[in-house]
């Protein structure tokens, strides 16, 4: 076998680890230091774009507020999609 092949095969898994595994696996971690983080107060929206107040934080699920009418869900902590910061409106 040549070895110039080789190391353009070495290469191209460098590349491709560097480009798109390395950086999904930060991202990962990122989110599972925020969920793990969350506490009463936070303001949260999930991945189904409920926007709420956690009212209480449990192991596997947290249960948040979502209106003044104080309408509260429960939800599974891998369900939150950002801590701290409302939706803005779509420009129309």
């Amino acid at each position: 076998m040549d070895w110039t092949l080789i190391v353009m095969i070495v290469v191209m898994v460098g590349i491709f680890y560097l480009f798109i595994i390395r950086p999904e696996s930060k991202k990962k971690k990122k989110l599972a230091e925020m969920r793990s983080s969350l506490s009463v107060g936070d303001t949260i929206t999930t991945i189904g774009g409920l926007l709420g107040k956690v009212v209480s934080v449990d192991e596997e699920k947290i249960t948040f507020e979502t209106s003044e009418d104080r309408v509260r869900v429960q939800i599974a902590k891998w369900g939150i999609s950002t801590v701290g910061k409302a939706l803005e409106e779509p420009p129309k």
